[in-house]
């Protein structure tokens, strides 16, 4: 079996919300690894190289046999996917998706792309990977980082021109294959937005996920100590683990992980330096989607 959807994208525009507000709908099926990058890596030895970037080596899946056992369990699901947010910026996936699974539908969400460059850039330092204090010059080293063979998440400004990634998709498939969204609604009408992706899948509407947690905040911790504490295996979580439900400590990990998270603002000149950057892209997806984007150009 193979996937009949696929999340593509963006990376750090609430692709692993939708993903577990998806998993929860009783007629989705979505296999426990979050981002197998298969249409983006297929048949390549992954050796990305940047700090961390070994978790992205290991976990994605390169071999078709190998895509296909994701979805052994999935007899009976209605909506059968995936969300690897890597397809949107790999120019090869679209392709490859289209010659083997032609008929897929896509959901893409889109985030202002300074917040989303800034949201990656967090994601990292929260996650102690990224070396420099400072955004700026993180967004400096970006070029070099590429040339030594980092991994994707760290290019921050490359993977905001969402509408010259689009085309390779527009070009292969219909229009109607294809939802889009922001990440600001699905932020602030997050029902909703899901009531929008049920109908395109063709699934029960009336579901309501639970969407009480945000999973995979960004931001410094401002305990490291208790992040480290959340997010490392310790003997404590080891003996509370057998006396609560897994969702339950789901739920609270995430709670009190989300809280111990602050948000650092992007410098004012550098965000303008950045608006212009993405300006003509901004305008061209505009165009696309009939959006109104003059919120990511203030």
């Amino acid at each position: 079996m193979l996937p009949n959807f696929l999340v593509i994208g963006a990376a750090k525009a609430g692709t692993t919300a939708l993903y577990r507000y998806l998993s929860q709908h009783p007629e989705v099926f979505m296999p426990s690894i979050k981002e197998p990058n298969y249409f983006a890596l297929a048949n390549q030895e992954v050796r990305f190289q940047g700090p961390g970037d070994d978790r992205t080596n290991r976990s994605s899946i390169t071999r078709f046999a190998d895509y296909q056992a994701l979805f052994d369990e999935a007899d009976g699901c209605k909506a059968v996917g995936e969300a690897s947010p890597m397809y949107l910026y790999t120019a090869d996936a679209a392709r490859r998706i289209h010659d083997l699974i032609p008929n897929v539908k896509l959901i893409v969400i889109l985030r202002d792309p300074v917040e989303r460059a800034h949201s990656a850039y967090l994601h990292l330092r929260r996650d102690e990977r990224e070396p420099l204090a400072n955004f700026a010059d993180a967004i400096a080293a970006e070029e070099e980082r590429i040339a030594k063979h980092w991994a994707p998440m760290w290019h921050y400004t490359r993977r905001g021109f969402y509408f010259k990634q689009l085309q390779p998709y527009l070009d292969v498939f219909p229009r109607e294959q294809m939802l889009f969204l922001r990440y600001e609604d699905l932020n602030r009408h997050t029902v909703a937005v899901c009531r929008r992706v049920f109908d395109f899948l063709g699934i029960d509407t009336t579901f309501e996920p639970d969407t009480s947690i945000r999973p995979n905040a960004s931001g410094i911790p401002k305990s490291r100590r208790l992040h480290t504490f959340l997010t490392k295996n310790n003997p404590v979580k080891a003996a509370i683990k057998p006396l609560l439900p897994m969702a339950l400590r789901q739920r609270m990990a995430q709670a009190v992980r989300q809280k111990n998270l602050s948000k650092i603002a992007v410098d004012a000149s550098l965000r303008h330096e950045l608006q212009n950057y993405f300006k003509k892209d901004i305008v061209q997806l505009e165009r696309l989607t009939h959006w109104d984007l003059s919120a990511w150009l203030r």
